[in-house]
């Protein structure tokens, strides 16, 4: 523990293992992935961290739970309650924290899912906005957590971005929609 963490004398709760763990959890993570994925997002949830990060992990291959961590006598109330979740979605680190109801998730901040077919965006699109999920528009949804999501065709926007004409007619088919339909997409950018 760093001097100053002692001289503030901030609780330290304990893992299962009663290994001492950092007040702050933010920083315990950090040291976790240091060497691995230099950003990874931290998700606050009120409660549902370790439920969401299973849905999650069900919905993206390459997907798993790596460790949780549980309150210890600190703060009150709260011991042996899941504190952290660290999961990987196909690839990408994150982690949930049950931090309680100070903060919900916006659409300020969102998870794009970059897609190569139509049978991929409506896997992610059906699987995201199933049991409580709310579609939004021009492919953005969020998940029954709140979190948000864009399920976008990835690579056509590579080729697309070079003729403004074309991306623009794209762009206002997309505006118009709910679900991208990349066929629609695809024959807005071909038109002329």
């Amino acid at each position: 523990m760093t001097p100053l963490l002692e001289e503030a004398a901030i609780p330290r709760p304990r893992d299962r293992d009663n290994s001492v763990i950092s007040a702050f959890p933010f920083l315990r993570i950090s040291a976790l992935v240091f060497g691995m994925q230099r950003i990874t997002p931290m998700l606050w949830f009120d409660g549902q961290a370790e439920t969401a990060a299973k849905f999650y992990v069900s919905v993206f291959k390459n997907s798993k739970i790596k460790q949780i961590t549980h309150y210890g006598d600190e703060p009150p109330g709260r011991k042996g309650q899941v504190m952290t979740v660290d999961f990987v979605l196909d690839g990408q680190d994150f982690t949930g924290l049950n931090g309680g109801p100070q903060f919900k998730f916006t659409e300020a901040v969102s998870f794009v899912i970059n897609c190569d077919t139509q049978e991929e965006i409506d896997y992610y699109w059906g699987k995201l906005t199933a049991d409580g999920g709310q579609e939004v528009q021009c492919g953005w949804l969020a998940d029954k957590y709140g979190l948000s999501w864009q399920v976008v065709p990835g690579k056509f926007f590579a080729e697309w971005v070079k003729d403004a004409a074309g991306l623009e007619r794209v762009m206002h088919e997309v505006m118009q929609m709910v679900k991208l339909d990349l066929a629609k997409m695809k024959k807005a950018f071909e038109s002329k």
